[in-house]
């Protein structure tokens, strides 16, 4: 399986413009900058992507490891907040942090924790990612 993703930057590093665009056109020349990245302007940046794809990466590896364990979720909430700072290569991503909420009719938090820190371990996007990572599980059961 193959997926494609693309970007176009004019300019310089901190007085151009580019825009993203994914394979499914979900992004489709969606903007991006250094304002976006470094200063809270409108338009996205890659680590905020990074983000949310590892968080739903995470989120759906969670949930199949609950269905093989039987407890079907009602639903899974996964916050993934990255931590990018300054060090001696250059900026780099040096954590994530997933908190996760799931709520599950007679989950077990054992096994509930048990697959959080499986899927935070095995997901491809856990795999990829060069950092550390941590997450914290809330389990409502019902």
């Amino acid at each position: 399986m193959k997926r494609t993703g693309s970007a176009v930057w004019s300019g310089g590093i901190k007085d151009g413009k580019g825009t993203l665009t994914t394979e499914s056109e979900t992004l489709s020349k969606t903007p991006y900058s250094f304002s976006a990245r470094f200063k809270n302007a409108a338009g996205t940046n890659p680590e905020e992507l990074i983000a949310a794809a590892h968080a739903g990466c995470f989120t759906m590896d969670l949930s199949g490891r609950l269905e093989a364990r039987g407890m079907k979720a009602e639903e899974i909430r996964t916050m993934a907040t990255l931590e990018m700072d300054r060090t001696e290569k250059g900026f780099s991503i040096t954590h994530i942090h997933l908190d996760v909420h799931a709520r599950i009719p007679g989950g077990d938090a054992d096994i509930f924790r048990t697959e959080a820190f499986h899927a935070k371990e095995n997901c491809p996007v856990s795999r990829v990612l060069n950092t550390d990572i941590s997450v914290v599980t809330t389990l409502d059961m019902i």
